[in-house]
């Protein structure tokens, strides 16, 4: 009976997690910064130099440090600018801001060490196709580097966010 009180109460946790409806960022609203602090895996946005809310996020599957070479699994640290948009279909996932990874710094560093930088770090959604696992992605860092999100949440983002905005991303 215990087993069966402590099963219910689990998944009535995690439907209610899954459920909770989004609250979306404000229509008007003119997003001039976002911040990623990677160990507490949260994404904030920035209007008029205040925080106007945060994201829960998943990361690359080995994400602490500074991503140095393709294929490290890393997320990287620093100041970057969102440099494109990739809506519906342009992708393997949900609509992406492309992070200006890597920087002209990171370029030179590779170089010297003699390996790829890497590149194409994005916040992005959810793999297409699998948009149904919605916020249970964050249980797990899963991503090759990038930051994801709900689709939700991107479709937010991408409403608000313009090129050229700064994001700072930190350890």
């Amino acid at each position: 009976m215990k087993l069966r009180m402590a099963l219910f109460l689990l998944m009535s946790t995690i439907l209610v997690y899954v459920l909770y409806p989004y609250s979306p960022l404000p229509s008007n609203i003119e997003i001039d910064k976002l911040v990623v602090d990677k160990s507490e895996r949260k994404l904030m946005v920035y209007s008029n130099g205040k925080s106007v809310k945060s994201f829960p996020i998943s990361l690359g599957e080995n994400p602490i440090g500074h991503k140095h070479m393709e294929g490290d699994e890393k997320t990287p640290e620093g100041i970057y600018s969102i440099h494109d948009k990739m809506g519906l279909g342009e992708s393997g996932y949900y609509k992406n801001l492309g992070i200006s990874y890597p920087s002209s710094t990171d370029k030179a560093l590779a170089k010297k060490k003699g390996i790829n930088p890497g590149g194409e770090i994005k916040i992005h959604g959810i793999k297409n196709g699998l948009g149904f696992i919605g916020k249970l992605h964050r249980w797990k860092d899963w991503t090759n580097g990038c930051i994801a999100l709900t689709n939700e949440e991107i479709d937010d983002l991408y409403k608000h966010v313009q090129i050229g905005t700064p994001i700072e991303i930190r350890p």
